[in-house]
């Protein structure tokens, strides 16, 4: 990832219900759901979401997939992931030991 695609990713994680939506379809990996749904989830009008969903999609947080008449999102996890690498590559100077506790955030399952 390079700097105008984080950015990019970034702006649109900038508000608060593109934020909710993005991470409400991360927990819903891999089924997804559709606008509605989104929209219903998080009380917000179907066409207010639909401008949110697509502003996400723009910069790749999100894919959307028809379904005959349903629309249905997706996170992008490939993306998410080069996202996170991209803030957390330089961690620490090199010092594992340091980003030990960060790694262990984000891989509670061990």
């Amino acid at each position: 990832m390079d700097n105008d695609s984080a950015i990019t990713a970034l702006g649109a994680l900038a508000q608060g219900t593109r934020l909710d939506a993005f991470r409400l379809l991360v927990r819903h990996e891999p089924e997804g759901l559709a606008a509605g749904e989104v929209a219903k989830a998080l009380d917000v009008p179907q066409n207010t979401m639909s401008v949110h969903l697509a502003t996400l999609a723009r910069a790749g947080l999100i894919r959307s997939e028809r379904r005959s008449r349903i629309i249905n999102y997706r996170a992008d996890l490939d993306q998410l992931k080069a996202l996170t690498l991209f803030l957390v590559k330089d961690c620490c100077g090199g010092k594992a030991e340091l980003c030990e506790p960060l790694i262990a955030e984000l891989n509670p399952c061990c």
